[in-house]
């Protein structure tokens, strides 16, 4: 074993060779040797052996193997800097490797190990994206499951922060191909952070891209199968899948297949069922704020005022008017007293910032008929006012003592029903919540048939709408100015790999270098 005295003096004959440092290779492997040595060789160890590493290709091998000893070293001191110059490594045909190796780094329980890795794989995501990747997805396909879970999470925090010339469109293919495969085999908590991980995605913000992931919550939700009600992962899987596919939601043949399911295989279900009706009153709160506290002065104590997501909202509360009809005790019971009392703030403070919105879209769209229907900001309005009129009937329902469920509304992404001549027309009645009326023989003042607008192109600008506390109108923004997607994780469904919507079954590998 080398002394700190020979490693200096090694380390002199490398750093005095200059272009001819490949030709010490005895000098280099005294330096490798210095890892078997004490507490003070290992430290100078860890710093001279990635110095030279690039000018030992035929060394590589020993040599990523010395640091990675170093890695696991007992002195902490020692693994911290053995971590830090890992990202050396990276080069050529190692850079996946060194990656792999971060990525089941990422089980250490010291904290400061822990942000070094992170930075480590960082650094070496900027070196090659698609190598970096490869190395990740091989420990999430293959790692041990805290490997695996803190891969997922690394991928789900981390991603967003890249710049673009490092998530290249090829690398975001790259990413999604590799996520389907971990998908065939997912906990309810993987589904949702990869979810995240997608919908972040640049190239998915596109219509098709959104059609794409709303397939991939589809698939998971197993929408085929014969819903269960006594099958507690059943009933959670659906909830989870639902709050994904929400904010992905446009007039495509997918979220039909969510609200048909729900009304052909969940409602009739329900009699003793409540665990949907909470769940999506959980989901509602978090989509319907509570109004902000007001400081002394008045003013809004936060710096923020809460967006009101309406296309999300017309999905949930719909789902939520539905369900509630057939367990409409649940809003009212005595152990709910309170949940009703929040509900009905949320309701209040949500319905104020829909009637300034309302009123704003009648008002840009009064007179404008025919081809001024047609412009896509026009387009945008229509719909807009067709979502936030369901949404104005069914709180009007809910505002009912005791809560009321007989207002039907089509909702915004299904298509206009063509009404024959004579016949009764109850959708005329359906904006004011009210039981169908008999028609009189004139012509209705407001009477007209509303536009429908081509598939997808609208649900993504309507996402966020900013309710000023003085009821400020707000105009549509232009597309430049508008909120992005929401951010929004098979045995998920329990059949592959013997993995559950609660758990992935344990696996113990030992060290994979």
């Amino acid at each position: 074993m080398p002394t700190v005295e020979e490693l200096y003096r090694n380390y002199g004959i490398l750093a005095d060779a200059t272009e001819q440092v490949g030709q010490h290779k005895d000098a280099y492997q005294v330096i490798l040797d210095g890892v078997k040595g004490g507490t003070k060789e290992k430290r100078l160890a860890a710093q001279f052996i990635p110095k030279f590493f690039k000018h030992f290709p035929e060394l590589a091998d020993s040599a990523i193997n010395a640091q990675l000893d170093l890695c696991e070293d007992e002195d902490v001191s020692i693994r911290r800097q053995a971590i830090k110059e890992l990202p050396q490594f990276a080069t050529g045909e190692n850079l996946p490797r060194v990656a792999d190796i971060l990525t089941q780094l990422l089980q250490t329980d010291d904290s400061a190990e822990f942000n070094l890795v992170n930075n480590a794989l960082l650094s070496i995501f900027k070196m090659d994206a698609k190598g970096t990747l490869g190395g990740l997805f091989s420990q999430i396909l293959q790692g041990e499951d805290i490997v695996r879970e803190r891969a997922i999470k690394f991928l789900s925090t981390k991603l967003k922060a890249l710049p673009e010339e490092v998530l290249t469109k090829e690398v975001e293919e790259l990413i999604l191909t590799e996520s389907k495969k971990v998908l065939e085999d997912v906990t309810g908590e993987e589904f949702v952070l990869f979810m995240k991980i997608l919908s972040g995605l640049k190239s998915l913000q596109t219509v098709s891209g959104r059609q794409q992931l709303v397939e991939l919550v589809a698939e998971q939700a197993d929408l085929e199968q014969t819903f269960n009600p006594s099958d507690p992962d059943c009933v959670d899987r659906l909830l989870q899948c639902t709050r994904q596919a929400v904010p992905l939601f446009s007039k495509n043949v997918h979220s039909t297949r969510f609200v048909t399911y729900f009304c052909e295989q969940v409602l009739p279900n329900l009699s003793s069922l409540t665990t949907p009706v909470e769940g999506l009153d959980i989901q509602l709160e978090e989509y319907m704020p509570l109004p902000p506290e007001e400081a002394e002065n008045g003013e809004n104590a936060g710096n923020e005022e809460p967006k009101l997501q309406f296309s999300y909202v017309e999905c949930l509360l719909y789902s939520f008017h539905q369900l509630g009809r057939k367990l409409p005790d649940f809003l009212t019971a005595k152990l709910n007293a309170e949940k009703l009392k929040d509900f009905k703030i949320r309701l209040q403070y949500f319905a104020r910032g829909l009637q300034v919105y309302i009123r704003q879209l009648r008002l840009a769209l009064q007179g404008k008929t025919g081809e001024a229907l047609k412009t896509d900001e026009n387009k945008i309005k229509v719909v807009a006012l067709k979502i936030t009129n369901n949404i104005n009937v069914l709180i009007k329902d809910l505002f009912h003592i005791p809560p009321s469920y007989k207002s039907t509304v089509t909702l915004s992404w299904k298509p206009v029903q063509k009404v024959e001549l004579g016949q009764k027309r109850a959708s005329e009645d359906t904006t004011s919540g009210s039981p169908p009326k008999k028609s009189s023989a004139g012509p209705k003042r407001d009477a007209r048939q509303i536009y429908n607008p081509p598939s997808g192109k609208y649900s993504s600008n309507l996402s966020n709408f900013n309710y000023a506390s003085k009821q400020e109108v707000v105009s549509i923004l232009p597309q430049e100015q508008r909120q992005p997607l929401a951010e929004q994780r098979g045995a998920f469904r329990g059949s592959r790999g013997g993995r559950g919507w609660g758990a992935r079954g344990n696996r113990s590998r030992g060290r994979l270098y």
